[in-house]
């Protein structure tokens, strides 16, 4: 199996993953090891896997390692939208002509390829309504982030059409857990509680998201490569709904601290209102279910994971911190 994007916080703990429970693969991981891809994520793994860095858009590269492989499982992704907005080009040419790439290869090469994707490709919903997105949901982007990661989809989708390759996708809800970069919203406001500052929530807060664990992501992921039927697509969800401001106030609770110890800035442009997955097409064909069906049991773990692992994220926070000051958030 290759792996790309495998240094990342999903495809790293894709790899954690998989090595524990489907011992039965043995393990290429492709990574470019850009700020957001951390080798440390995967140093307990390191004897056990092969690990090349590498870019998606090297076309001899992933010609090579698509030839060496069964099964490419396709993490690799620019995919903070925060960055989208401050410069657009890195998303266009990794989400893109990164996936493009590797879907050449694939085709030359006859193999078997699962596109991983987001639920940021339908846009958002309104906050009161009880609508879901689903399979045949329209796709409406609202960001740098979300348009090319759509675009990465409907090329995944034509290669299929268009050439046959044995494919599928699948679009997931908001993950989080542990080795998720300090950028991104539930281990930002953990850290700054971490490191003795309020944390900050866009605008009121309203916005809700569809939260996951990353293992149970990656658990659907598997169940899709075993049973899922080539060409589909999947929605993968945990019926998560959760908005930003409880979330932080959770945060603020389970880290002993006072619920409204924090901070309001301006919102985000373009913030998308709501994200809901209905993910009953991956529960009914394929009979997976999620392990942490209750939000406060996963962040419990995932704030551990952080209070334990400082060497780990400390290096990316006063970098991240200062992007976030320059973009006035």
């Amino acid at each position: 199996m290759l792996i790309t994007g495998g240094a990342g916080f999903i495809g790293g703990n894709f790899i954690h993953y998989t090595l524990k429970n489907h011992p039965e693969y043995k393990l290429i991981v492709l990574d470019k090891l850009t700020y957001a891809g951390n080798l440390r994520t995967l140093w307990s793994a390191l004897g056990d896997i092969s690990f090349v860095q590498g870019d998606i858009c090297d076309r001899e590269l992933v010609d090579l390692l698509v030839s060496k492989s069964d099964v490419i499982v396709h993490f690799a992704a620019e995919s903070h939208n925060d960055n989208s907005l401050n410069n657009p080009w890195p998303f266009i040419q990794t989400n893109l002509v990164g996936t493009a790439t590797l879907l050449e290869a694939v085709r030359r090469y006859d193999k078997r390829f699962h596109h991983i994707s987001t639920d940021e490709v339908y846009g958002d919903l309104p906050i009161k309504s009880q609508e879901k997105f689903g399979e045949k949901t329209r796709y409406n982007p609202s960001s740098p982030y979300s348009s090319t990661k759509a675009g990465s989809d409907l090329l995944v989708k034509a290669w299929i059409r268009s050439f046959g390759i044995r494919a599928t996708l699948s679009n997931c809800s908001n993950n989080y857990g542990p080795y998720q970069h300090v950028e991104k919203f539930i281990p930002r406001q953990i850290t700054e509680i971490l490191e003795g500052r309020k944390p900050r929530v866009y605008g009121t807060g309203a916005q809700i998201r569809d939260w996951i664990h990353v293992d149970d992501h990656n658990s659907a992921v598997h169940a899709i490569l075993k049973k899922g039927r080539i060409g589909e697509l999947y929605l993968i969800g945990a019926n998560g709904e959760q908005n930003n401001l409880t979330i932080v106030q959770t945060i603020l609770e389970l880290m002993g601290h006072d619920k409204n110890d924090f901070e309001h800035v301006n919102d985000r442009p373009g913030h998308d209102q709501r994200y809901a997955i209905d993910s009953s097409k991956l529960r009914r064909e394929l009979k997976w279910k999620p392990h942490y069906t209750n939000i406060r049991e996963g962040l419990v773990a995932t704030i551990k994971w952080y209070q334990e692992n400082e060497d780990w994220w400390k290096p990316q926070k006063a970098a991240t911190e200062q992007k976030y000051k320059q973009g006035g958030f």
